[in-house]
């Protein structure tokens, strides 16, 4: 049975705080990881669902939408319903929650959910609130993918996202990982040096241009012990699950040894890519993970 639930917390006020800022919420009504697509059918859908995810290498294993049955669980910026399809054909909640500041996400979500048949709670969130409008322990199971990097105050977030686990519930994020081709390779080298792009930026105000679209208001990187004391701090035991890789970053790849040769190249980026080992694939590692763009974390509430 259908039961999605479209619940508009906007609210009139003028504080930015925690979630976001208006400018994010055009910005994320505008733009989507689906482009907008609509879907036809379920088997259209499902395909989606699966060649995204085979565009990040290892993502699914590491966030994954399986073993999440008979729980309450909140997708936090689910967007156009990618994830949510995918608990709700993979896993069987009771119930199942999305999220997200944009109106037309949610509108193309309920849309891909109904194709499915199914049932979940969607809410368009405030920008300018500080808090989640979920009651205290109300979810087993937090998602949030791709998301806390591009809200100014992730920390107040994962607090509220403590605030509304039960005992012992866990959370996985997606954040963008500082230890990556993206960042080392793709803005460093690419984007700097041949293609001459905000060179008079630092490496990080040179990254936020470089992944949801040059306007992306907000979009942050993190280094495993930075995310991690981040989590830790708002009360939480915080693990780096490792790091999912794209299939853009391995398109570039090769060009790590003009990159190494070029005297202009930053050295924390060459010193990056002369670390790297390889596994049996191919694919690069650095430090033991992936050293891909998506950085994945799993958190239990102590």
């Amino acid at each position: 049975m259908v039961f999605n639930k479209m619940h508009n917390l906007i609210k009139n006020s003028s504080e930015a705080t925690a979630l976001g800022t208006d400018e994010s919420a055009d910005f994320w009504t505008d733009h989507n990881v689906t482009l907008h697509h609509q879907f036809a059918n379920c088997a259209e859908s499902l395909a989606y669902f699966e060649w995204r995810n085979d565009q990040y290498f290892n993502y699914i294993q590491l966030m994954p939408v399986t073993g999440q049955d008979a729980k309450a669980v909140l997708d936090f910026g689910c967007g156009p319903g990618h994830d949510l399809v995918g608990f709700g054909v993979y896993s069987r909640p009771h119930r199942l929650v999305g999220a997200d500041l944009s109106e037309s996400s949610l509108t193309e979500a309920k849309h891909r959910l109904e194709l499915h048949g199914i049932g979940a709670e969607l809410f368009r969130l405030d920008p300018n609130e500080t808090k989640l409008p979920f009651e205290d322990q109300s979810f087993d199971y937090v998602h949030s993918s791709g998301v806390l990097h591009h809200t100014p105050d992730p920390g107040a977030i994962l607090k509220e996202f403590h605030r509304i686990l039960k005992p012992g519930g866990t959370v996985r994020t997606m954040v963008y990982n500082y230890n990556s081709l993206w960042v080392h390779l793709y803005v460093a080298y690419q984007r700097a040096i041949l293609m001459g792009l905000y060179t008079n930026e630092p490496l990080h105000d040179q990254f936020r241009r470089s992944t949801d679209g040059e306007n992306c208001p907000i979009s942050n990187c993190y280094t495993p012990v930075e995310w991690i004391t981040l989590c830790d701090q708002a009360g939480f035991k915080t693990e780096f699950s490792g790091a999912a890789i794209s299939m853009h970053e391995m398109t570039l790849l090769p060009l790590r040894f003009a990159a190494v040769q070029d005297r202009s190249f930053p050295e924390v980026s060459r010193k990056f890519l002369l670390s790297l080992s390889f596994d049996s694939h191919g694919y690069p590692l650095y430090q033991g993970h992936y050293a891909g763009v998506d950085g994945c974390y799993l958190l239990t509430k102590t």
